[in-house]
């Protein structure tokens, strides 16, 4: 008998220590660092704008916004610019699609027409395109009680308002993602360096000694 409950113990021993190791083993630990909490990303958003449809057309305004969207479709680099028609056989909207095809065609940028579903004929024609965003936080509530200290790690919103701000201020988003590549070098300074350097010349930039200076500016 007191073999027997000897492996009824142990048994229920092993099966609570298997249970343990499996739900420790299913949560994922907590990052320890603010480096390793916080990181800059990117996520993707769309640049879109709204054209009511005319019967005459598009107007002035409609011009140019669709000419600030390529503005700003070719900063980002946009590989297409979508332009949505609701389905239905209404001419005005369709001449609409065609008339906005069109003005993009010159754009540079490559224009794909699909159509959308609309409860009406008449709603409006969308045009955009995908950019990145860097992702900001709401950094105000990632603060938990200062007093809890026992544990001795870093509060959770500590480098959120770091990597917001960094965030907010990068001009390029695509910049997160990876080092940009590097242009063409200049083949033609390089020549004439190397060569003034095989004739014993300097290979530094010559500047006039009667350059303006700031000292020379008009007050």
């Amino acid at each position: 008998m007191r073999f027997t409950a000897s492996l009824v113990t142990l048994s229920l021993s092993a099966g609570l220590l298997a249970a343990c190791g499996g739900s420790a083993s299913i949560r994922q630990p907590e990052p320890l660092t603010p480096l390793s909490r916080w990181q800059l990303r990117v996520e993707p958003q769309l640049d879109r704008i709204a054209l009511a449809v005319h019967d005459s057309g598009l107007s002035a305004n409609q011009r140019s916004a669709l000419a600030s969207l390529v503005a700003r479709a070719r900063a980002e680099q946009s590989s297409e610019i979508v332009i949505e028609i609701p389905s239905g056989d209404d001419p005005a909207t369709l001449q609409m699609g065609w008339a906005v095809s069109e003005m993009l065609g010159s754009s540079g940028v490559p224009v794909r027409t699909v159509a959308y579903g609309a409860p009406d004929p008449r709603a409006p024609v969308i045009v955009g395109f995908a950019r990145l965003q860097a992702v900001t936080h709401d950094c105000s509530r990632q603060w938990e009680s200062l007093t809890r200290h026992a544990n001795n790690t870093s509060y959770s919103g500590l480098g959120c308002a770091t990597i917001s701000n960094m965030a907010a201020q990068i001009a390029d988003p695509r910049d997160i993602m990876g080092q940009r590549p590097m242009g063409p070098s200049d083949a033609g300074r390089r020549t004439v360096v190397i060569q003034s350097y095989r004739r014993g010349e300097g290979t530094s930039t010559h500047t006039s000694s009667d350059s303006t200076t700031v000292s020379d500016a008009v007050n």
